[in-house]
């Protein structure tokens, strides 16, 4: 595990509130220099910790209204081929390999019922996926990638 201390925590959570900040206004807020602050954000790059610099997109406001959950079941030594194509839809924000009832979970977002529909017949029709069970986001109460560290 990587070491960071509080002033790359604090360089984080300035990142996760708006990574256009400015080297200098992140400065001014954790309290440290300008050049400090680039040093810090390569560190953390370099570790691996921070991956990339995305924007956060509301689909919703792009039609994609429809969030299905979908959980599969599948045949032992295929789970990770069946993932790696599940992962190249356009429509999937999120693969997991995960324990439980299922071998897999999809988050997936669709513009209808139409498109969630071809989706799951597409997976359904995959040779080791054995059964799926959707289910739909009626509200989203919580949704994002960052936790408090």
């Amino acid at each position: 595990m990587a070491k960071i201390d509080e002033v790359d925590v604090k360089i984080i959570k300035e990142l996760q509130e708006d990574a256009r900040k400015s080297l200098k206004e992140i400065a001014e807020k954790v309290g440290v220099a300008e050049g400090t602050v680039y040093n810090r954000i390569n560190k953390l790059r370099n570790l691996g910790i921070i991956k990339k610099f995305i924007p956060v997109i509301d689909y919703s406001t792009l039609g994609y209204d429809l969030t299905a959950i979908i959980g599969i079941t599948a045949e032992g030594g295929q789970i990770v081929e069946i993932e790696k194509e599940i992962a190249k839809e356009k429509n999937v924000t999120a693969v997991y390999d995960v324990t439980g009832d299922f071998d897999i979970l999809v988050v997936a977002k669709f513009e209808s019922r139409k498109g969630l529909d071809e989706f799951v017949k597409r997976l359904l029709s995959m040779k080791s996926v054995k059964k799926t069970y959707t289910m739909l986001v009626l509200n989203v109460v919580k949704e994002t990638h960052t936790i408090e560290l």
